[in-house]
Formats: C-alpha cells, sequence, structure tokens
C-alpha cells in the first residue's frame, strides 16, 4: 500500500498533463474561428485589427470555462487509455489500486479543476466577457438593445424607463422615466437628454424636463440637472452586454432579487444560477466517466478510438446542457433539475460502466464458458 501514494502523484501529472495540453489545443481552435468571425467586421466603425485581437483574447476565459469538462474527460480519458494498452494499469492494479481506490485518487485530482472552472466561471470569465463587449461595442459605435425602435424598456418597483441609447453600462442617452401611483395612475414624467452613474443607487440626469400630473393638471419644470434614485444600476444594465450563462453567480442572484422584486419572470436566471453553481463538478462526472476506459483491454481497441468517442461523449454532454436548459425553461422544470440532469446522466453512466466491467461482464464470461 505504500506504493499507492507514489501511484497518485504519477497519475496526477499524467492528467494535469494531459488535460492542459488538450485546453491549450482547443483555445487555440476556437480562438482561431472567433478571429475568422471577427474580421467581418473588420473597418464596421472603428473596429480595427487591434481591437479584434484584444476580443479575441478576452473571450478565451470564457470558452476554457465552457470546455473545461469536456477537455477533463479527453485529457483523463487518454492518459488511462494510454496506460491500459501500455499494460502500466494492470501493473498498477497488482500494485493495489482497486477501481475504488481508483475512483477516489480521481475525485482527489479532480478538485483542482472544480476550483479552477468555478474561479474562471465566478471572477475571470465575467469581467473579461463584458469588457470583450464593451471593446466591440466602442469601436463598433453600437449600442445596448439597438435592435429595439424604442431603445430599452426597465421596470422599477411603480416606474417605467426608457432609454434610447446606452454605449456604456454607466451612461445613457435620452432617458424617460414614467412615474405611477399605487393605483398606477400616471404621476410623473421626466425627461433627460443624459444620465451618468454617480454609485450607491443615484444616476445624475442632464438637461431634465420634468412633467407632474396633479388635481389641477400637468405642470412642467426644466432643471440643468437632477438626481434620480433607481434599482437600475450598472450591474443590472451589464446582463444586456453579457448572457446569464457569462455572468458570476453572485450577480445572477442579484438580478434575480430585481426581477423578483419587479414581479418580472426569472426563470431563465434560475437555471443559468442553478448551471453556475454545479457546472465545476461536471468535471468530477466526466473523470468518472473516463474511468472505465481504463478497464477495457487493450484488444478491444486502441487508444485513438477511446479518445474519439470521449471527444463524442464531450460534445453530447455539451449539446444535453445546453439542451436540458431550453427545455426546461420551455416546460418550466424545476430550475435545479434542469441544470443537473445531465451531470446525473453522465454520473449513472459511469456507475453503470464500471458495474458492468468489475460485475457482470466476468459473470457473463463465466456462463457462456
Amino acid at each position: 500500500m505504500s506504493r499507492i501514494p507514489t501511484l497518485e502523484r504519477y497519475l496526477a501529472r499524467q492528467i494535469y498533463g494531459a488535460v492542459g495540453f488538450v485546453l491549450l489545443g482547443f483555445l487555440a481552435l476556437f480562438a482561431f474561428f472567433d478571429l475568422i468571425a471577427e474580421l467581418r467586421d473588420l473597418g464596421n466603425g472603428d473596429y480595427q485589427l487591434r481591437d479584434i485581437f484584444l476580443v479575441v483574447a478576452l473571450w478565451i476565459p470564457g470558452h476554457a470555462y465552457e470546455l473545461f469538462p469536456v477537455v477533463v474527460l479527453i485529457g483523463t480519458l487518454y492518459v488511462l487509455a494510454h496506460l491500459s494498452s501500455n499494460s502500466e494499469y494492470t501493473v498498477m492494479r497488482a500494485a493495489g489500486l482497486s477501481p475504488l481506490r481508483a475512483g477516489a485518487v480521481l475525485a482527489k485530482v479532480g478538485l483542482a479543476f472544480v476550483v479552477a472552472t468555478f474561479a474562471i466561471g465566478e471572477w475571470i470569465s465575467p469581467v473579461t466577457e463584458a469588457a470583450a463587449q464593451k471593446v466591440r461595442m466602442r469601436a463598433m459605435q453600437s449600442l445596448i438593445g439597438g435592435g429595439l425602435s424604442s431603445g430599452l424598456w426597465f421596470k422599477d418597483a411603480r416606474s417605467f424607463i426608457n432609454v434610447r441609447e446606452a454605449r456604456e453600462a454607466n451612461v445613457l442617452v435620452g432617458v424617460r422615466i414614467y412615474e405611477f401611483d399605487s393605483a398606477y395612475r400616471m404621476r410623473q414624467v421626466t425627461e433627460a437628454a443624459r444620465a451618468e452613474y454617480a454609485g450607491a443607487g443615484g444616476w445624475r440626469l442632464q438637461d431634465v424636463s420634468q412633467t407632474t400630473f396633479g388635481p389641477s393638471g400637468p405642470t412642467t419644470a426644466r432643471y440643468a440637472e437632477a438626481e434620480w434614485r433607481s434599482a437600475v444600476n450598472p450591474d443590472l444594465l451589464n446582463v444586456l452586454i453579457v448572457v446569464p450563462e457569462r455572468m458570476s453567480a453572485w450577480k445572477l442572484y442579484k438580478y434575480l432579487q430585481h426581477l423578483a422584486g419587479n414581479r418580472q419572470k426569472t426563470e431563465r436566471y434560475e437555471i443559468a444560477l442553478w448551471k453556475k453553481l454545479f457546472y465545476p463538478l461536471a468535471t468530477l462526472v466526466m473523470m468518472a466517466l473516463a474511468l472505465p476506459f481504463a478497464y477495457m483491454h487493450a484488444r478491444s481497441g486502441m487508444v485513438g478510438i477511446k479518445v474519439f468517442l470521449g471527444i463524442m461523449l464531450g460534445i453530447f454532454f455539451h449539446m444535453l446542457n445546453s439542451l436540458f436548459s431550453h427545455v426546461g425553461l420551455l416546460k418550466q422544470w424545476p430550475p435545479v433539475a434542469s441544470a443537473v440532469v445531465p451531470s446525473l446522466i453522465f454520473l449513472t453512466t459511469a456507475i453503470l460502466m464500471m458495474l458492468w466491467i468489475e460485475r457482470l461482464r466476468p459473470l457473463w464470461v463465466r456462463l457462456r464458458g
């Protein structure tokens, strides 16, 4: 049993190296595809080659987050299949590496991948994704929500806010605020040419026209500047720049509170939040799925075939994960189910494969003999 720690370190080095190599390969491939796609917008506004390279680089952490379970599966599967084909894994088993102990070793190795996935998804990817979108918008002079002729619309308590343009999340152009009383009768309409976020929930309005509806009729007043207090802030506006799946769990939670407080639909963001919490654990599931391949005899298939199968399984997991998010939203499944079920399906598959290899297959061979 004293050899087990040595075997653990050996497996860890092999798996970390293989996963790192596969991750670099996939990131290079995705960056190349992003570069080709962005070159179509070259020269649109001030969008130049340096901006394209910067945007592509800022998208890399987001790709790393999405690809981590897939590359962990491929890297682990390659290492285990290679050890099996060289009979090294057979020697490890003879040295005392039981299937249960092997699973524990992979789980210990996989904790680093769980932490890395969570850190990238929570602190790195949301920041770089927002920065990439801001670079594109600033260079191409595009607008958030520019596809709507009336601009952006928000609801804040008993107010409805319309924003004509928002080149950045902290600067709004063409702001209209429609305030209603408790009976939802129009109480006040405020128009401002520009609004800048001043912090702590406050906006500084410029060139303001304010119309108040009272018992004696409407009255209008004009101000050079005015203060506007609102729950709408740059963090909430960034939701329009960064898709929910690329946001941090904390920002998703805060935005969910805002939506729930204004009685708006929250299902999509609830699913995204649960996926954010459980997605790092998918790396452990992928390692568990790779383990049975170490127990397949070398003559049952070459290493290349097993790696190809791993790639197909990884792609299938990625597609299933996205499919359950959309189906769960359409069918109104519990958000946690939409986030967890794909990983549970793959974990169950891994357990059944190990059960077949260790228990049922030898029994089947004896019965046939």
